[in-house]
């Protein structure tokens, strides 16, 4: 019984967290410039839906952010080594606290990230 509980009390928080993401509004683009870390993901995400409903290709420049609107368009910069990659937002995430973005592996191997799989960057609107 106790065992049944914890599964049903820890299933009401995890989508409790899964909602309070995908409510929260939408930002304007429009002059975003935010510096932060930047993580990755690839092949085992490979065709799988992203919360705009395209299927994920970790070939193509896109990327996950929490609140920019599906569709902006943003220059990610890697601090470190000043190399720039254009990315498309189609996804919701990063998932994991202290991220500000996660990049497709084709936008992580242009910013030269795919070792440390992390990187602080600049995030910039290119809609403008």
């Amino acid at each position: 019984m106790w065992r049944s509980l914890a599964l049903a009390l820890g299933s009401m928080l995890l989508g409790g967290c899964a909602l309070m993401d995908e409510t929260e509004p939408a930002i304007d683009p429009h002059g975003y410039d935010q510096q932060g870390m930047a993580s990755y993901y690839g092949a085992r995400h490979q065709g799988k839906r992203t919360a705009s409903g395209e299927r994920f290709d970790q070939s193509a420049l896109t990327a996950a952010h929490r609140r920019l609107p599906f569709g902006s368009k943003v220059l990610v910069t890697d601090l470190a080594n000043q190399k720039t990659v254009m990315v498309r937002i189609n996804d919701r995430g990063p998932h994991t606290r202290g991220r500000l973005i996660d990049v497709s592996r084709a936008a992580a191997e242009q910013l030269g990230m795919i070792g440390s799989g992390t990187a602080r960057v600049r995030v910039q609107d290119l809609d403008d």
